[in-house]
């Protein structure tokens, strides 16, 4: 049984979960991962997770969370710029669910709806027919993001809260996306509409580092990053606004997640 399935699955692993999805616990093993001492696990953690270091910028990293959230060297990344091409804001998991009745999310027994992810009446209706895209970050995946879009943008909206897993042990046992921390800012599109991009704390990550507040998005630019561990990202999109990848649509129907990396197209404009 491995530690993840006893956190979630068994009565004593329960009694567990609460102190250890805890903020405190959180900014205390932050607190070590920033500190120089943290820098030996570095290259344990790159060499068990196969992560190629030459592909990162490692001139600067003198902590285990400088190491996390590294960057990528140039051109490796690259972002489609056509106007009418939605896509990835990150490197992730992707599964793209279509926005029924308020549920978000049918995964097993968790069901989420717009209302407890959002805390909004108004803005959940918005998006009531739309799309729900969920980017589920592993610890080997890049954990920086950029904006999907251009357009003029909201503050960041703060949503206190614990900080689960997104591993799918936990998906299915616990409405994680509505219980995590997370933070999210409206982009208004010229061709995508209004759309809301959220990012979710994860079991020790007591971090969503976003550089900029109320101000313009910029298509491809650096939104912000994620410190230890995995992480969610979540773009919501209005109805008739964009056409998904049917390659996306299907896997998710399937309960499959693909694996896309950022600034890959992964829709198109509706009316393109």
């Amino acid at each position: 049984m491995n530690t993840l399935h006893f956190l979630y699955h068994t009565t004593p692993g329960r009694l567990l979960l609460k102190p250890l999805t805890a903020p405190a616990l959180s900014r205390a093993c932050g607190a070590f991962l920033d500190s120089k001492l943290s820098h030996c696990l570095v290259r344990p953690f790159a060499r068990h997770n196969r992560i190629r270091l030459s592909d990162y910028e490692m001139d600067n990293v003198q902590s285990f969370n400088d190491f996390f959230s590294r960057k990528i060297r140039d051109g490796l990344r690259p972002i489609d710029r056509d106007p009418e091409h939605l896509i990835a804001p990150c490197d992730g998991l992707l599964s793209v669910w279509p926005v029924q009745r308020d549920t978000v999310l049918p995964i097993k027994q968790s069901h989420y709806t717009l209302l407890s992810l959002l805390h909004s009446k108004k803005l959940a209706a918005r998006y009531q027919g739309g799309y729900c895209l969920v980017f589920r970050l592993c610890v080997d995946h890049y954990h920086r993001y950029c904006y999907v879009d251009s357009g003029p943008k909201s503050k960041n909206f703060f949503i206190p809260g614990v900080l689960h897993t997104v591993r799918p042990v936990a998906l299915e046992q616990v409405p994680v996306f509505t219980e995590n921390s997370r933070e999210y800012t409206l982009i208004r599109t010229s061709h995508f509409g209004t759309v809301t991009q959220m990012e979710v704390g994860a079991m020790l990550v007591g971090r969503i580092v976003n550089h900029e507040n109320e101000g313009t998005a910029v298509r491809g630019k650096e939104k912000g990053f994620f410190q230890y561990g995995g992480s969610t990202i979540i773009l919501l999109i209005e109805p008739d606004q964009a056409r998904i990848r049917q390659d996306l649509l299907t896997h998710s129907l399937s309960g499959r997640e693909t694996t896309v990396k950022m600034g890959e197209v992964i829709g198109h404009a509706k009316q393109a």
